[in-house]
C-alpha cells in the first residue's frame, strides 16, 4: 500500500510539472543566468516552478540510522489585481526512516503536505515581503511519518533583490499549531503540536548562474522540553542555473551541521535540490 501511494504522489507530481509546462510561456530570452538564478532564490517569486529537494539525514535515532526526505514543493503565482499577487508554496515529503530498534525494519511513504499561501506586491523595489497563512494537512501513509491532527499558522517572508547586485538575502518564517482538538474534521487523539521554523538565506550570484548559498532550517518544538526544543544547522553549498533548450534548471547541492538538535535527532545533512522554472 505505501508503494502505491508513493507512486501515486510522484505521478502527480509529473502531473503537475506537465501542467505548468502547458500553462507557461516561454522563458524571457533577455533574463540573464545569473537574474535567473536570483529569481529561483525568491520564495515569492512571480513564476511558476516546480523544485524536488532531497535531504539526506545522518546518524538519526539510536541506531545511528539514515533517513531520507525527498520534499516535492511546487510553486504556483495568482495575480489577483495589478498590486497584488498570491503565491502559494507547497511541500509534499517522502520520507524513508530507519529503523529505531535492532531487528525492527524502516518505514517509507508519504507524510503531511504544507502548504502556504502568500500576499505579496506585484511590483515591489528591493525589498519584497509576502504575508500569508500555513497549513498542515494529514496527508501520511503511515502513522509514524505524520499526525492525524491538521495544522494553521501564519508565515512570513521578507528579503533584499536588487538588479545588479549579486546578494539575495532574507528570512521565511511560520509557526503550525494542531487544531485537531477544536472540533474541526481532523480532530484525532494524536498529541497536539506546536512547530516554529525560521530559514534564513544568503545567497552570492556570479554572472555564470553559479552561486553560493546558505539556507539552514531552524526549527523549535515549543511542545519538547529542555535541549529537545530546538535544531539549529550551521553550513552552505553551491548552486548552478542552467537550461536545458530554453527551460530554466536550478541546481544546488549544500551540507549542514546541526551545532544544537534534540536527542537521537541527525548531526548532519545533505541537501540537494533542482527546481524546474517557467518564467512568464
Amino acid at each position: 500500500m505505501d508503494r502505491h501511494r508513493q507512486m501515486a504522489a510522484r505521478a502527480l507530481c509529473a502531473a503537475a510539472l506537465l501542467s505548468a509546462t502547458l500553462l507557461t510561456t516561454t522563458a524571457h530570452a533577455e533574463l540573464s543566468a545569473e537574474d535567473l538564478a536570483k529569481i529561483a532564490q525568491n520564495p515569492v517569486g512571480n513564476l511558476i516552478s516546480v523544485p524536488f529537494q532531497e535531504n539526506a539525514y545522518f546518524n538519526v535515532g539510536p541506531l545511528d540510522g539514515t533517513q531520507n526526505v525527498l520534499n516535492i514543493q511546487p510553486v504556483i503565482p495568482f495575480s489577483i489585481s495589478d498590486e497584488w499577487n498570491i503565491i502559494t508554496r507547497t511541500i509534499l515529503p517522502i520520507i524513508s526512516l530507519p529503523a529505531f530498534a535492532p531487528g525492527q525494519g524502516g518505514t517509507s511513504g508519504i507524510g503531511d503536505a504544507q502548504i502556504s499561501a502568500f500576499l505579496s506586491p506585484a511590483k515591489p523595489g528591493a525589498w519584497i515581503w509576502g504575508v500569508g497563512a500555513v497549513t498542515q494537512v494529514p496527508t501520511h501513509s503511515n502513522d509514524s511519518l505524520g499526525n492525524n491532527n491538521a495544522g494553521l499558522g501564519p508565515t512570513f517572508v521578507i528579503l533584499h533583490l536588487e538588479r545588479g547586485s549579486p546578494w539575495v538575502y532574507g528570512v521565511l518564517l511560520n509557526n503550525i499549531w494542531s487544531i485537531g482538538s477544536s472540533g474541526n474534521p481532523f480532530s484525532s487523539s494524536s498529541p497536539k503540536y506546536n512547530n516554529g521554523l525560521m530559514q534564513p538565506f544568503l545567497n552570492f550570484n556570479f554572472e555564470s548562474g553559479a552561486y553560493l548559498t546558505s539556507s539552514p532550517i531552524v526549527t523549535v518544538n515549543w511542545e519538547a522540553r529542555g535541549s529537545n526544543q530546538w535544531t539549529v544547522p550551521m553550513g552552505g553549498g553551491v548552486g548552478k542555473l542552467f537550461k536545458i533548450g530554453k527551460l530554466p534548471v536550478n541546481t544546488q547541492i549544500g551540507a549542514y551541521f546541526n551545532v544544537v538538535r534534540p536527542e537521537f535527532a541527525p548531526n548532519w545533512a545533505l541537501r540537494a535540490q533542482v527546481q524546474f522554472m517557467f518564467p512568464k
